[in-house]
């Protein structure tokens, strides 16, 4: 019979714990929980987590530090306290280069407003509560995401076709996959967002079919129209977005889009 493998002496036990995870555990002898510890540090409960399961935390153990100094030597507990304290301890995270690491943005979003009747008036629905509408929506996909389909982009362009929306976009790709050199009127007339130049050569380019000329502002497309030309590409919003810029002479056929932004919003009527 084979013997059972025997774990590695101290694997998972405190003292095999980062700095940030030790120090939360005192927070949490001291009665706070990781809620409380996540909203201390201005984050997400789940990053707390994150100090135990992923040996993360690295950038927050001076905070930490002061917070379990100033709460053991008896001083103030309240939150907004410890949180003033533990602010001015944080430190930005670094990429490999040594720079303060840039800070990931959300990658989808939805808003909603208030129904009003004809006289302005809020509509109260049966639960009492005013009734809300879907008014705006964005979504973006990364490389990775865009070459699997896109799959957070379709519900955008789904919802804003149902209330006949408008959609306008934002590409990302090499700076010698555009047709048109950057800035110019006849590759994207009237949208204020023009191009971002990034330093790994790409740019980012908005389209949003702008028939008022420049200084109109972001028109839109026709979302039930954008949504026709998502089903012809099978689904795929990315793969539609990439054959409008192809046929309409705006990108490179054989350049790849590494970054898609899809924004979506209701016009007053």
């Amino acid at each position: 019979m084979t013997p059972r493998k025997r774990r590695a002496p101290g694997r998972g036990s405190r003292a095999q714990r980062n700095e940030a995870a030790r120090l939360t555990d005192q927070l949490i002898a001291e009665g706070f929980s990781k809620k409380q510890v996540g909203e201390i540090l201005g984050r997400n409960p789940s990053l707390v987590s994150q100090f135990f399961t992923k040996n993360k935390g690295a950038s927050f153990v001076e905070a930490l530090r002061a917070v379990v100094q100033e709460v053991q030597a008896g001083g103030p507990r309240d939150m907004e306290s410890l949180k003033a304290l533990a602010a001015g301890h944080v430190r930005p995270r670094l990429n490999r280069e040594g720079y303060k690491a840039r800070v990931r943005g959300k990658n989808h979003g939805r808003a909603e407003k208030v129904v009003k009747d004809e006289k302005g008036r809020p509509v109260i629905g049966k639960d009492g509560k005013p009734v809300k509408a879907w008014s705006s929506s964005l979504a973006k996909a990364g490389r990775q995401h865009i070459a699997s389909g896109a799959s957070r982009l379709r519900p955008v362009v789904e919802e804003a076709a149902r209330n006949h929306g408008k959609i306008a976009f934002t590409v990302r790709a090499k700076k010698r996959a555009f047709t048109h050199d950057a800035g110019r009127l006849a590759d994207s007339p009237g949208v204020r967002r023009n191009v971002v130049q990034r330093p790994d050569s790409t740019e980012e380019r908005a389209y949003g079919q702008n028939v008022g000329g420049p200084g109109s502002g972001e028109q839109g497309f026709d979302a039930v129209q954008f949504k026709a030309m998502v089903d012809a590409a099978g689904g795929d919003v990315a793969a539609a977005v990439r054959n409008w810029l192809v046929m309409t002479g705006r990108l490179d056929p054989d350049a790849p889009i590494v970054g898609l932004e899809i924004r979506a919003w209701k016009t007053n009527r």
